[in-house]
């Protein structure tokens, strides 16, 4: 039998990539009899309470004459659920003042699938009414960035990224900050930048642009009349995974908003939420026609009456915030407890469900100690990963060159509180034996 052949695009995106080890991580078991620590992957952690809020929406739904049926056996619009949406719409303008109605949500697969049409709509090859063609890049201001967005690009050559300022604190923590200088100068000199693109909070390292990066990141956007996507995954108002005052929720025509139910509780329903102005709505929902005919429809159901009830949002502060607040708190407390040894820093968690840990005098890249790790049952994610968007003709500087680069781990603190701690004692143990 002759081998399969892909096409260009099919080569692409079935290859290896960090996201696909991630995400195979955390469904593949570890070898029998062997203790598990899963650090690495984004599954938040199971809340009690979050839980029976949600199961009483479904035993609502069960009850309510053929309301279950109907929810399962009918398709929803592909811009998504009319209900859900106009909750939405009516909760963000409510509550930040945004002019906003169910003509600027578009409900996707999850927020990956928003990303991966966002990306392609705004970067790529683009034909004009001419004929002529050009090359649009999707520009990254800080790296490092979200693994998933890696590999996004059905084109080749189409990312490119700034590596970030840091500032480091005498407490072993330090924070990343947008470099505006390198930002600034690629923008001026290139006129290819189709968008822009961020995680707030970010996603590996739970830093949390502050206001006036995202300020500043707008204006930009609106000066080039390009989009800024910002993805929200962890932010106000839900799950609200933000430790930190200095993150306001911010939408304006320049600006694509993503969120998501996945991190309060639902990351199985696929539930992205798009804000954005009317075109790039209707175009979501004619992408989500061809890719997937609609979104599923369980989650926006769930969720629907608890945004308008407000409980989803008085859930997600008064339960899901501190909840993962304490847990923050005692991993960044046994890292610096297990790792004292060590010319170490943990970048400060202002959000999100990760710590990114700096390992100064690592004397292996973090991919190579991945294996050691995972030889003993803890699985991370390792660091080089989370740097990509290189460029090859020294308009950015390489990435490869960042000090950041072959010296952090990602992990998930949302596990059970003794599966985290034995995982970082383990982590700390491999590391000081290789300083």
């Amino acid at each position: 039998m002759s081998l399969t052949q892909f096409s260009d695009f099919g080569t692409k995106l079935c290859g290896e990539s960090g996201i696909l080890q991630l995400m195979d991580d955390l469904g593949k078991p570890l070898p029998k009899g062997m203790p598990s620590y899963q650090l690495g992957g984004g599954n938040p952690a199971q809340i009690p309470e979050v839980a029976a809020m949600y199961r009483a929406q479904m035993e609502r739904i069960l009850s309510d004459g053929t309301a279950f049926d109907d929810l399962i056996g009918r398709y929803d619009a592909p811009q998504g659920r009319t209900e859900f949406i106009e909750a939405v719409a009516a909760y963000l303008s409510k509550t930040y003042g945004w002019n906003i109605g169910a003509e600027n949500v578009a409900i996707t697969n999850g927020s990956q699938s928003a990303c991966f049409y966002l990306f392609n709509l705004f970067s790529g090859t683009f034909t004009d009414k001419s004929g002529a063609q050009k090359k649009k890049k999707l520009l990254f201001p800080l790296v490092p960035e979200y693994i998933g967005y890696a590999d996004q690009g059905i084109e080749s050559g189409t990312f490119v990224s700034i590596p970030s300022h840091f500032e480091t604190d005498d407490d072993h923590t330090f924070k990343y900050h947008v470099n505006f200088d390198l930002l600034e100068e690629y923008l001026r000199k290139h006129d290819d930048t189709g968008a822009m693109c961020v995680s707030r909070p970010t996603n590996p390292t739970g830093n949390v642009l502050t206001d006036e990066e995202i300020r500043r990141l707008s204006a930009l956007a609106e000066s080039y009349d390009i989009p800024l996507f910002v993805d929200n995954a962890y932010g106000l108002p839900w799950p609200d995974i933000i430790f930190t005052e200095n993150a306001t929720p911010t939408w304006n025509e320049h600006i694509v908003l993503s969120m998501s139910l996945s991190k309060i509780g639902l990351p199985s329903l696929r539930t992205g939420i798009i804000i954005a102005k009317k075109e790039i709505v209707t175009a979501l929902g004619n992408l989500n026609a061809i890719a997937a005919l609609t979104s599923g429809s369980v989650g926006q159901a769930i969720a629907a009456p608890l945004i308008r009830s407000g409980q989803l949002v008085e859930t997600a502060k008064n339960v899901v915030r501190p909840f993962y607040k304490e847990k923050s708190d005692a991993a960044v407390g046994w890292i610096k407890k297990y790792f004292s040894d060590g010319d170490f820093a943990v970048h400060k968690n202002e959000g999100s469900i990760f710590l990114w840990i700096l390992m100064n005098d690592l004397s292996v890249p973090t991919k190579e100690f991945y294996h050691i790790l995972k030889a003993r049952g803890v699985i991370v994610v390792p660091g080089e990963y989370f740097f990509f968007g290189g460029t090859t003709d020294g308009s950015t500087p390489p990435l490869e060159q960042h000090p950041h680069y072959r010296k952090c781990l990602r992990l998930n603190y949302a596990r059970p509180a003794a599966e985290v701690e034995q995982g970082i004692r383990i982590i700390a143990e491999e590391y000081l034996r290789r300083k």
